[in-house]
């Protein structure tokens, strides 16, 4: 009885999220609205990544705004990367590139070459993706832009993973979704935590007014999700959900380096606020501890069928508060076996936990 009670009260802590938390951005309505459309700094930071910026240079150059800039920090890399944006250079007028030379002596973070890239940029909008993503189409600039009003200081966007065949796939972009579902659903809440280098915006008043990175320098990643979780706060953090202002990245191949992926980004979790670190275990958690009882009350045979209706009405509520939020993230595909999608992600999550703790970046990329 003990453990019937625990697995109802899990399932409803973790359902109060979904009712007062994620149905922000299930029925959000985004408003009809242009923007002061100020001139946009785009800042690219780019390590040995000639082949992705073959193809996604003039995606980024060709986008439909009247005053914009694009910043590639080249960080130090020994391909062919530094001749091709010479090259490049000379067909982009609007194209400005940073070179950081290699030195032996001394390892950066990614911060080092987006603090850079930032110094270089001489306007106030900064808006940020990474090499080997590109925008959806040609009003990414002009929509992420858009989201700023008079307080707006902080623009997050969606970093989607592209499609393709596979269930590591499936499972790759439907942790990317969750995530997603989650920092644009706390921050329509006014409590945002995070946002993603792969497509996000700032000003740049407010990165020199905090000192930017200087926090968490001594740590090579972060500079996204712990920049916004330091300087973001009720009002001054807005979202971009227009399925044009997105961008994609490729998924992982295998399951090694998407958890060499996942371990990399989860070194940063622990440095959350106290409040943000405590919604987010208490989601996580009730929700493993609740399928961990689901199924030794089953193997006990504890009243079945009280058990199976209490699942199928959390799964019913949480499929179509989902729903809503894979509709307007363009993930509908992902939402017809979410059963089975949400399982693995609750047992994966603990192995991504355990695998940070054990992860020391070296380098950024």
């Amino acid at each position: 009885m003990i453990l019937w009670i625990t697995c109802i009260t899990c399932a409803v802590i973790h359902l109060l999220f979904f009712l007062f938390t994620f149905t922000k951005l299930s029925f959000y309505k985004a408003k009809d609205k242009q923007g002061l459309r100020q001139p946009v700094s785009v800042i690219i930071c780019a390590k040995n990544e000639v082949n992705n910026l073959r193809k996604h240079l003039p995606l980024w150059m060709e986008q439909a705004y009247h005053d914009f800039e694009v910043i590639v920090v080249n960080d130090c890399s020994w391909d062919e990367t530094e001749d091709f944006l010479k090259e490049q250079k000379s067909i982009y007028p609007q194209m400005k590139v940073v070179t950081i030379p290699e030195q032996d002596k001394y390892r950066h973070g990614k911060k080092f070459a987006v603090a850079l890239g930032i110094k270089a940029a001489k306007n106030e909008v900064l808006l940020f993706t990474d090499a080997d993503c590109k925008p959806a189409g040609k009003n990414w600039i002009a929509l992420m832009q858009d989201s700023y009003t008079q307080n707006t200081e902080i623009v997050l966007g969606y970093g989607a993973t592209e499609k393709e065949k596979g269930f590591l796939n499936r499972l790759i972009r439907f942790d990317v979704f969750q995530t997603a579902m989650q920092y644009f659903s706390f921050a329509l809440s006014g409590n945002a935590y995070m946002g993603v280098g792969r497509n996000m915006s700032y000003k740049k008043a407010m990165f020199f007014r905090t000192k930017g990175f200087a926090r968490h320098n001594h740590l090579l990643s972060g500079d996204d999700d712990l920049f916004v979780n330091e300087n973001t706060n009720q009002v001054n953090t807005a979202v971009q959900i227009n399925p044009e202002s997105f961008t994609f990245t490729e998924g992982k191949k295998s399951f090694g380096e998407w958890m060499k992926q996942k371990s990399r980004h989860g070194t940063t979790a622990k440095y959350y606020k106290g409040k943000h670190k405590f919604q987010l275990g208490l989601l996580g958690l009730t929700n493993l501890i609740f399928f961990l009882l689901l199924i030794t009350l089953l193997i006990v045979r504890f009243q079945w069928k009280a058990v199976l209706l209490l699942y199928g009405i959390k799964l019913m509520m949480q499929w179509a508060i989902s729903f809503g939020a894979a509709k307007k993230l363009e993930e509908k595909d992902l939402m017809w076996i979410y059963p089975v999608h949400e399982i693995i992600y609750t047992f994966l999550q603990p192995l991504f936990y355990l695998s940070s703790l054990f992860t020391k970046n070296q380098t950024w990329k």
